[in-house]
């Protein structure tokens, strides 16, 4: 529409002028006439379709004021379809037409055109005047051509950024249902494993010694009020409401555990038949929320497996302050190797399994590692460093990145699948 605007509004003006012009001429070699009219309109006519053919648009409106003047009608301001056919040129980018046409124009109306008209040919200096007045249009076509390159240029920066911009939100929002999934199964695999645990224990007490299996369910109701309060937590995460955003990018600052309640963990666990013994070395000092997490969610993870598949009767939690880094050490008497050494269970060490292969994953995202396997002999040991604050560069507090250790005596044989 506003191409036919604008080709309406041009051919108006441009045959009105013209028409205007003629008659202010009585003396011209020819009258104006109906062929005279459509060369007029012609060339403003088909600027209509000027954003399909820039070329055809451009010799149209150069041929046809070329030809009126060469049958020596009377001269006027022909020139308006010819100045915007030029500078759209310009703009489509087609330069060598643009210059080509306009030097051919110029040679044309200057001095082929006296040639076969009544008109005399210029003198020098008038000559000159035109030709400057046509490099100054050039030069405002060089500036349209630019202008529309640079706005180009700009949009598709825009769009380039608006994709980035997309992609992030993405990879953000995919990185933030991983670690709220890691958290519902490492929640809902600890207490439901002791709910199983207990119940089992009360159904076989039920009749025989009734106490014990009022304490095992007891237990049950502890463990569900606990897997509630819990999954309340995560899920107030996800929804957003009454957590603390103060972190960086509104992430919320604190965890729904940490080693405060590593104690309680333990008691939880203990209640389930397994007698839990935690050691500390090292000097306590305070921990960054993601590390502080991903240190109780190690430890939970660790004793739920040694709960649900070691059979074991012990098991030793070691947390260790160290100068780069938190260590981690938890180990059971459980099955283990064995008399004769066997890998640990596939859905455990292998990627396919959901526990280990998140311990490695929280150790990975802080920069620090885990590793885990049966020992000789007998029992199960999970081993993890995890680099003081909450970078996830490999850098510690100190700016040293965390070094690797060789296992401990009697440490795992066999590390998680892909920890490198």
């Amino acid at each position: 529409m506003r191409d036919i605007a604008l080709g309406v509004l041009v051919c108006v003006v441009q045959l009105g002028t013209m028409l205007f012009a003629a008659h202010r001429q009585p003396d011209a070699a020819r009258d104006q006439d109906v062929w005279s009219v459509l060369l007029i309109v012609a060339g403003p006519l088909a600027l209509i379709v000027r954003r399909r053919h820039r070329a055809g648009v451009l010799l149209v409106a150069v041929g046809t004021a070329l030809l009126y003047t060469m049958l020596d009608y009377p001269r006027g301001p022909i020139f308006f379809a010819m100045i915007i056919a030029l500078w759209g040129a310009f703009a489509a980018g087609l330069r060598l037409l643009a210059y080509v046409v306009l030097v051919l124009g110029y040679l044309g109306f200057v001095w082929i055109s006296p040639l076969v008209t009544s008109e005399p040919t210029p003198d020098l200096a008038p000559a000159l005047g035109i030709a400057a007045w046509l490099l100054v249009l050039a030069g405002i076509g060089e500036v349209v051509r630019l202008r529309r390159a640079f706005n180009a240029a700009e949009a598709q920066r825009a769009r380039v950024q608006s994709l980035g911009l997309a992609e992030a939100e993405r990879r953000r929002a995919g990185d933030e249902r991983l670690r709220i999934a890691r958290e519902l199964h490492d929640v809902l695999a600890h207490h439901i494993s002791l709910m199983n645990v207990q119940a089992s224990v009360g159904l076989e007490l039920m009749d025989s010694s009734p106490e014990q299996a009022r304490e095992a369910l007891t237990a049950v109701k502890y463990a569900s009020r606990e897997a509630l309060r819990e999954l309340r937590s995560v899920l107030d995460i996800l929804k957003g409401d009454s957590v603390d955003r103060s972190g960086p990018d509104g992430a919320p600052r604190a965890p729904t555990a940490g080693l405060d309640r590593l104690d309680d963990l333990v008691a939880r666990t203990s209640a389930g038949g397994l007698t839990v013994r935690v050691e500390r070395a090292g000097t306590a000092r305070p921990l960054s929320s993601a590390v502080d997490l991903a240190a109780y969610r190690i430890v939970q993870e660790a004793l739920t497996n040694t709960l649900r598949h070691a059979a074991a009767s012990e098991a030793v939690v070691k947390v260790t302050y160290g100068d780069t880094g938190l260590e981690l050490s938890i180990r059971d008497n459980g099955r283990g190797a064995g008399p004769e050494p066997r890998p640990a269970p596939a859905d455990a060490l292998s990627s396919g399994g959901n526990g280990l292969h998140g311990m490695r994953q929280r150790a990975a995202a802080l920069g620090g590692r885990c590793v885990a396997g049966p020992v000789p002999g007998r029992g199960f040991h999970v081993q993890a460093h995890l680099p003081y604050g909450d970078r996830a560069d490999g850098q510690d507090g100190s700016g040293r990145a965390p070094t690797r250790s060789a296992a401990t005596a009697g440490g795992p044989t066999r590390p998680i699948e892909g920890d490198a």
